[in-house]
């Protein structure tokens, strides 16, 4: 194999593990970790990114190797490794089961309780989600776990439990993804449907998810002020959630409600999250 081609071999694999989401859930655990009241060694937060990273990655291989079909008949996935046949199925299927292998024992030595988080995330995201999201919109929900997992891994990690404060930090990631899945349903409604991909639009009508991201909207905002009430984050924590929160609001409930509009609310909510999350972990306790 010539370098180049090494490279490119490097490149899909690297593709596989779809790394814009594994670095939102690297920072996640490491913010989570930082706002959780004990301190950690730098080697147990190490393990603690091996083992998030390795299960995220794990993870999202087995979903494209699950969906290699389905992602021939989207725009924004055909390109993919496994759709364009740059990689062979079975190389993608061990490179998954490669990393969820080493995911555990390495997460076990950063905690039992992360450990079974990263198991409870990998067998949603593949064995739940992923083949539910060709049967009901309710995949939006199930799939909403295993994405805000990595900030509940990172907490528990410090603490070695599930607690309120920690899921409070949870919450403030899984709420955020409802709105922000149905709006990508209603400007990308074509693309899901050609590929067989059940979303609230698709299944309810555009007018269904309109209601269910003004509501969840609300209830991103509420939810987004409980790390400060629980004293998580300090009051430039607040001071951001509600002038942040009141973005999102008018945004979600001002102008025409078409896929112009839906598209506005999906930009909207991937400046939201990070401005929103930094604060917090800059503003969090010590």
């Amino acid at each position: 194999m010539t370098a180049r081609a090494l490279t490119e071999k490097t490149g899909d694999l690297v593709a596989l593990v779809k790394p814009r989401i594994m670095v939102m859930a690297l920072l996640t655990a490491a913010g989570a970790l930082s706002l959780a009241p004990v301190a950690v060694t730098t080697v147990h937060a190490l393990l603690l990114l091996a083992g998030t990273a390795l299960i995220v990655g794990s993870a999202n291989t087995l979903n494209m190797w699950l969906e290699r079909d389905t992602d021939c008949l989207m725009s924004r996935t055909k390109n993919r490794p496994l759709p364009q046949q740059r990689l062979a199925p079975a190389t993608a299927l061990t490179f998954g089961m490669i990393q969820g292998a080493l995911a555990l024992p390495v997460l076990a030595l950063a905690g039992a309780v992360p450990a079974a988080l990263g198991l409870v995330a990998l067998l949603l995201y593949v064995g739940v989600y992923t083949p539910m999201k060709q049967r009901t919109h309710w995949a939006t929900w199930i799939g909403a776990v295993p994405g805000a997992m990595p900030a509940l891994m990172g907490w528990t990690a410090a603490t070695g439990r599930i607690d309120l404060a920690g899921l409070a930090v949870f919450g403030v990631l899984f709420f955020w993804q409802i709105p922000h899945t149905h709006a990508i349903a209603i400007y990308r409604q074509r693309d899901y449907e050609a590929a067989g991909l059940k979303t609230l639009p698709g299944m309810h009508g555009v007018p269904a998810a309109r209601r269910a991201i003004g509501a969840f909207l609300v209830v991103q905002v509420a939810v987004s002020v409980m790390p400060w009430w629980l004293g998580v984050a300090g009051t430039p924590y607040l001071v951001a959630a509600v002038v942040l929160g009141a973005g999102v609001l008018v945004q979600g409930f001002v102008g025409q409600h078409g896929a112009k509009w839906a598209r506005g609310v999906f930009l909207a909510s991937i400046v939201y999250l990070p401005i929103l999350f930094a604060t917090m972990v800059l503003s969090g306790r010590a």
